[in-house]
């Protein structure tokens, strides 16, 4: 298991290190001037190996899961991030969401996680499904779809609390445990969007909802032209971005340069291809120079043994 949770808290970390420095980048000017492994400085000022805010976030649930799941805690390391820079690359944040920026505010004042995330239509960007990897090691074994389901929004909405943002972390999350299983990726896939479409129906949640997800779930991501896939903030692009390049891909390295040069959002969409993708290559196939030069490496080295034993247990 702690392969697997390193493979994967790793692919996130260092595919949103390749893309921060391109962040907001046009896709084609990627495609005259490709990015092929870590740069610095450009849009962040940040040098080679840094992550953002994505990672940060996901290194705080993955640091909470080792002493159990409790959801104020997390809420509460979001809220450490924010005011002292806990789990940033440097000691302090360069980037934050509108939306997280809004919803930590509501927790710094003392309102419960469970209540503190935004719920409009508008507030459906990517910064939830961007963490939300270390739930999948979290709820492999669990048996209970609603289970999965309750704890996935309920870790989402702490800043993300609309449906759409919700829907797309479980998508996520029950992929991501199919590829811990050991599946092959296209059988991964096939068998998540039966889980997530049957459960969709069982629960009876809004039609014109889930139609939106209807390229991921019902037709095949994979099958869509490039042109077609866009790479903003907005999560089900991020989602529908991520798969694409995950399921268009023969290695992690491939997956996550493919997600950065899709451009615009780039760390983000960088992150969230190298969870799986990390999943799915092991370990030992994500470049060991990207690994070498990734900002603190051995601080998330020793996060990812200490969440790997506590979940083999």
């Amino acid at each position: 298991m702690e392969n697997i949770v390193k493979a994967g808290i790793f692919g996130v970390c260092i595919g949103d290190a390749l893309g921060v420095p391109v962040e907001f980048k046009k896709r084609e000017d990627l495609k005259k001037s490709s990015v092929t492994g870590y740069l610095e400085y450009m849009s962040w000022n940040q040098p080679k190996g840094t992550w953002s805010d994505d990672s940060s976030l996901t290194l705080c649930i993955a640091e909470e899961l080792t002493k159990g799941y409790d959801l104020e805690k997390i809420g509460q390391s979001f809220v450490k991030w924010n005011k002292y820079g806990h789990w940033t690359a440097h000691g302090r944040l360069f980037d934050i969401g509108g939306t997280t920026r809004h919803s930590i505010a509501r927790l710094i004042k003392g309102e419960s996680a469970r209540f503190s995330g935004n719920i409009f239509e508008e507030d459906n960007g990517n910064g939830s499904l961007m963490r939300t990897l270390p739930l999948s090691f979290y709820l492999k074994d669990e048996e209970n779809i609603e289970i999965v389901y309750q704890t996935v929004k309920e870790v989402s909405s702490i800043t993300h609390g609309h449906f759409r943002s919700v829907f797309a972390c479980f998508i996520y999350v029950i992929f991501a445990i199919e590829l811990i299983k050991g599946k092959d990726k296209k059988d991964a896939y096939h068998q998540m969007q039966n889980v997530a479409l049957k459960f969709a129906e069982n629960q009876m949640f809004n039609p014109k909802e889930i139609q939106l997800f209807d390229r991921v779930l019902k037709n095949d991501i994979s099958e869509c032209d490039e042109y077609t896939i866009s790479s903003s903030g907005y999560v089900l692009h991020s989602l529908e971005a991520s798969l694409w390049c995950f399921l268009n891909s023969e290695s992690y390295s491939e997956a996550v340069l493919k997600a950065v040069n899709l451009g615009e959002d780039t760390d983000t969409t960088g992150a969230i291809t190298g969870g799986i993708a990390g999943i799915y290559y092991g370990f030992e196939n994500i470049p060991e120079e990207w690994i070498a030069e990734l900002v603190r490496k051995e601080d998330i080295e020793k996060l990812c043994i200490k969440l790997g034993n506590k979940l083999m247990k």
